[in-house]
């Protein structure tokens, strides 16, 4: 009704214009149409023009916050009104919180992407053309309506005469690359007087030129279908992920062929399970290939007939950089370990920050969003609430916020927005940092090793806390082998801990942790030693007539690694503390007591001494694979010689030094 004649008129100036994102190709096509440009301008800028006169009248009559949600309708009418493109911006703009004020994300948000359908008959021909053949030739039966319309194009339902196989059929809607291309064009040349007359510290036009060429390999249903190929390459296989096949030999620019897919969407039903598998998947696609969703909606997963979570619509496809997944999991073990200032200095890697930021305002800003919501427990942050206050922060700051960054935020937050609706206690990052800690103990990356050993060596000291939580987390990663419907039984889930903490130990992604698990092992066994050799000196000195001088007794250092000792073979153990017993033995400053070395050696000695608590750690050796169990056994060699290089250093540091 409103738009309706851009169409008429790109179906002429269409086979003009170019098939990707040009920009002087696109100026040199409208520059020949001044009146079709004027027509449109107007026509966007009188509709936009009376909402904000509404907005300033609200303003004036101190009225802009009883107005707002019939405001916020009335601009979801006027965006629906004016196409596709508009739609299709408010979508991407919904997760720009650098762009808009976060208070009209949530409104926008709320915009369907739905337009009428366009003419069955247009289609088919559409279809045949691109096809070059006769419909009844590919297909032997097809759905004489379409069964889902939005504002690029419709689908069909249909049935391959090759091979009987049921297939949906998308056809892009006639003259809509034209439509687009003439509000980028007009919308192009507004974003640059919005940032001068703004001041706005983001390119708008940059923004706008990515947002565009997404849109135009959109447009591209070759593009599509191959972007579904690999998504159902690298994902396809994963427990309870369903990717429809795409069917690229009868794919064409303006028509897609893929597999039918029967369900519902996830939103609607109950199903916290495959929540969980989403969240693995996404997790997957971000952090482990890098090649993720990038148009994440809930109308684009489906819970199939058989409980599988299918994925659809792989138009808008993001390439995430090694550099960038390595800064993310820094960012989130930053974040929970609560040191903002390396927080800041991952942002400026992820790109969020420009290096010439004030790294001390913008740590003391992040310390204000962040502190707050991590104390709670990283199981009970919520990436809604996370995602949202950081908006707030960045829109108060002027600081650029990447698209792939909102968008993976985004793509977690929208998992979690449909579990909350049944689980109002689910928390995606409880499900997300788990497989962040297995990824950075496993991964080889350089940084994230660099990353690993500076976060469990604070100013040179052993940090067995952090140890510990990282790898209490990892054991909760949801993997392929633990995303199951039922529960492991209680009574198997020590077990099953122990040997999950030896498989990825003794292999070569655990190397780097194995090698400094055995130097602190080492470490703490040399103070025993100590201890040990200490304790014996004074029970023989105390028999003789005489008083010797006291043999020295442990230092700090020594002191440190001894509780660190009783503490990694608890862990090793996988035995649980006491509750009166919470802390470390000998946590107590070593300067107040003048045997707490022989306490705790005591107390290690004792540990040691239940020997059947140690057991399942032996038991569960034969379970492990060939390789796992050879380098088990190469463990007593390796931890004999850095006991004996410690024992020899320290011998001669105390000699001549």
């Amino acid at each position: 009704r409103c738009s309706g004649y851009l169409f008429e008129e790109g179906l002429a100036t269409e086979g003009d214009l170019p098939t990707a994102y040009d920009i002087p190709g696109i100026a040199r096509v409208y520059g020949r149409r001044p009146l079709l440009v004027l027509r449109r301008s107007l026509q966007i800028g009188t509709s936009f023009g009376r909402w904000f006169a509404l907005r300033y009248l609200d303003s004036l009559n101190d009225r802009a916050d009883d107005m707002f949600e019939i405001r916020a309708a009335q601009l979801r009418r006027i965006l629906l009104e004016l196409g596709p493109a508009f739609v299709k911006i408010a979508q991407a703009v919904s997760s720009r919180p650098d762009v808009i004020p976060p208070a009209y994300l949530d409104e926008l948000s709320l915009l369907q992407d739905r337009i009428a359908p366009f003419s069955t008959e247009l289609a088919f021909d559409i279809i045949e053309k691109e096809l070059q053949m006769p419909l009844d030739m590919i297909f032997s039966e097809m759905s004489p309506k379409p069964v889902a319309a939005a504002s690029l194009g419709q689908v069909y339902q249909a049935r391959l005469r090759s091979n009987g196989k049921l297939v949906a059929v998308k056809v892009q809607r006639p003259g809509v690359q034209a439509v687009i291309s003439l509000d980028i064009y007009i919308l192009r040349f507004l974003a640059g007087v919005a940032r001068k007359v703004g001041k706005f510290n983001t390119d708008l036009q940059a923004v706008l030129d990515e947002w565009a060429s997404s849109l135009f390999r959109e447009m591209d249903y070759r593009e599509e279908a191959r972007n579904g190929l690999k998504f159902r390459e690298l994902y396809g296989k994963l427990r309870d992920v369903m990717v429809p096949e795409m069917y690229l030999e009868q794919t064409r620019r303006r028509v897609l062929i893929m597999e039918w897919v029967e369900g519902v969407r996830l939103s609607e039903v109950r199903d916290l399970y495959l929540v969980e598998v989403g969240v693995y998947c996404s997790l997957s696609q971000l952090l482990e290939y890098g090649f993720y969703h990038a148009d994440p909606h809930p109308g684009n997963l489906l819970r199939t007939i058989d409980g599988k979570l299918a994925y659809l619509d792989f138009g808008m496809m993001g390439e995430f950089r090694q550099e960038l997944r390595d800064g993310f999991i820094e960012a989130c073990l930053h974040l929970v370990n609560r040191d903002f200032d390396g927080l800041a200095k991952d942002f400026v890697t992820l790109g969020l920050l420009p290096a010439t930021a004030q790294k001390d305002e913008v740590t003391k800003a992040l310390t204000g969003v962040f502190e707050s919501a991590v104390n709670k427990g990283v199981q009970n942050i919520s990436f809604g609430d996370l995602s949202g206050n950081l908006g707030q922060t960045m829109y108060k700051f002027k600081f650029q916020i990447p698209s792939y960054f909102s968008l993976v935020i985004r793509s977690l937050a929208v998992l979690e927005g449909i579990a909350i609706s049944f689980n109002p206690n689910y928390k995606v990052l409880s499900s997300s940092y788990p497989w962040i800690a297995r990824k950075v103990l496993t991964d080889n990356s350089p940084n994230l090793r660099s990353t690993l050993y500076t976060l469990l060596y604070k100013d040179g000291t052993f940090q067995i806390d952090r140890l510990e939580s990282l790898l209490t987390e990892s054991l909760r990663a949801r993997t392929e082998q633990t995303l199951v419907r039922t529960q492991q039984d209680e009574s198997d889930s020590s077990r099953f801990a122990i040997k999950q903490v030896l498989s990825f130990t003794l292999t070569e992604q655990g190397a780097f942790v194995k090698d400094l698990l055995l130097q602190e092992i080492a470490k703490g066994l040399d103070a025993l030693g100590v201890a040990t050799l200490s304790s014996v000196t004074s029970a023989a000195a105390s028999r003789l007539p005489f008083a010797p001088s006291p043999s020295p007794s442990l230092n700090n250092e020594e002191a440190t690694n001894l509780r660190n000792l009783y503490r990694l073979l608890l862990l090793v153990a996988k035995t649980p503390q006491k509750e009166n017993s919470s802390r470390a033995p000998g946590h107590e400053s070593t300067g107040e007591k003048g045997d707490d070395g022989a306490d705790d050696m005591s107390l290690v000695l004792n540990e040691m001494r239940s020997f059947p608590e140690f057991l399942p750690v032996l038991s569960v050796i034969p379970e492990l694979s060939p390789e796992s169990q050879q380098q088990f056994l190469l463990l007593p060699a390796d931890l004999t010689n850095l006991v004996l290089s410690r024992a020899v250093a320290r011998t001669i540091r105390r000699m001549f030094i």
